[in-house]
């Protein structure tokens, strides 16, 4: 690995860095897409940003913008620029604008979240000097071809790099591209403001039990192939509770005629797509958690999300984050993929046994205080940061929670 703790005007990673010991570095953050955009990683990113403006000058870059005009914006004091996309493929964005972008931002520091196929050519014809830091979110796993055809890009960016993020052990043991630059990975969970999670929303919580019944199972999520919805749903056959799903996507005519066909009309509900801060209720409202992803699911941070909530959680075993957020038998159970009945069981389980629910509920929360919290995750990332930039000073002035 090239080293990450060089002196001031070392090489790293292939970069020149300047000596500039105290000093507030600009920190450009590039993804796909760019809040406001829904997504995961989008989230992430915006949250990190937020968390690390105290200490430095970020921005935020990505697609999203109109075909042939980018749009600049400021979102809870960080700049976001939505770059024109005249294209997109695969749902990766094509914007040709992005080596532009790095140039103009004048950054000390490029956060590179991938896979971001385009955002990484792009960065490579910048010319940028500076170090590169990049956050592996998840492998390209349904598209084979894809990821033969970008592999090559993916290793020489990686070897740009001068760290890799994966954002749990899991990812990092299950995938091959990430395994063959070990070296050089550290492992830094995503984080989440926990504290929002238990301020108290009664009056929505009575409002929202009165409307569905005194037992909820809340699923949360974009309507689409690797989320598995198909398969909670059927598990409804075999729960007497309501199934709250929240999100929207392309299965959701597909997923309602399967209700239809299986008679579980009664005991399954599609609430459509809710903001971070309207979830909050249906969290606190609900008994038990449900995350039913079949593949392609990287950490599922609404489970982080439920469990700051104080709800069990049930998941899959995914070889991915997923099960290392919700641990079994300590905050829910994890079944296999592709299991209705297994789904059931798990939900029924803790539906029927209160104490067991609210131990594990109690112990989630704990967990996401304790392991996913804002603080924890912006602590490590000063950290990397400053060794990154080779200026012990970033990390001496690390004051968060």
């Amino acid at each position: 690995m090239k080293s990450l703790s060089a002196a001031n005007g070392q090489s790293l990673g292939g970069a020149r860095v300047a000596e500039s010991s105290g000093r507030r570095y600009r920190v450009m953050h590039l993804a796909t897409w760019t809040f406001p955009h829904v997504g995961g990683v989008e989230m992430h990113m915006h949250e990190l940003c937020k968390a690390l403006a105290d200490h430095m000058d970020v921005s935020e870059a990505g697609g999203g913008g109109p075909r042939f005009r980018s749009v600049h914006r400021v979102i809870d004091g960080i700049p976001i620029t939505q770059l024109a996309t005249p294209t997109t493929l695969r749902s990766s964005t094509i914007c040709p604008s992005i080596p532009l972008a790095i140039r103009a931002s004048k950054a000390d520091l490029v956060h590179l979240h991938m896979p971001n196929p385009f955002g990484a050519a792009a960065f490579l014809v910048s010319g940028h000097r500076g170090p590169l830091i990049i956050t592996w979110h998840f492998d390209v796993v349904r598209q084979r071809l894809m990821k033969k055809l970008f592999t090559p890009l993916f290793k020489k960016i990686l070897n740009r790099a001068s760290a890799v993020i994966a954002t749990s052990p899991n990812i990092v043991r299950s995938s091959d591209i990430l395994q063959a630059f070990s070296d050089r990975v550290r492992v830094i969970p995503y984080g989440i403001d926990y504290e929002i999670y238990s301020r108290r929303h009664d009056s929505e919580v009575a409002a929202i039990r009165k409307q569905y019944g005194p037992k909820i199972v809340l699923g949360v999520g974009r309507l689409i192939y690797y989320k598995g919805f198909e398969y909670l749903v059927s598990a409804m056959s075999e729960v007497n509770a309501k199934l709250l799903i929240a999100g929207e996507g392309p299965l959701r005519e597909e997923l309602e005629r399967q209700v239809q066909a299986e008679g579980t009309k009664d005991r399954v509900e599609f609430l459509g797509e809710k903001s971070p801060e309207q979830l909050i209720p249906y969290y606190q409202a609900c008994d038990v958690f449900a995350l039913s992803s079949v593949r392609g699911e990287a950490f599922g941070i609404v489970q982080l999300e439920a469990m700051a909530s104080g709800k069990p959680v049930v998941n899959t075993m995914l070889n991915s984050g997923v099960p290392f957020a919700s641990r079994d038998g300590e905050s829910g159970f994890t079944v296999p993929p592709r299991d209705s009945k297994g789904l059931a069981a798990a939900i029924n389980r803790l539906l029927e046994d209160e104490p067991l629910r609210l131990r594990y509920g109690r112990e989630g929360k704990l967990r996401v205080q304790r392991e996913f919290s804002v603080p924890a995750m912006t602590r490590a990332m000063l950290k990397l940061y400053g060794e990154a930039l080779s200026d012990g000073t970033l990390e001496d002035r690390i004051s968060v929670g």
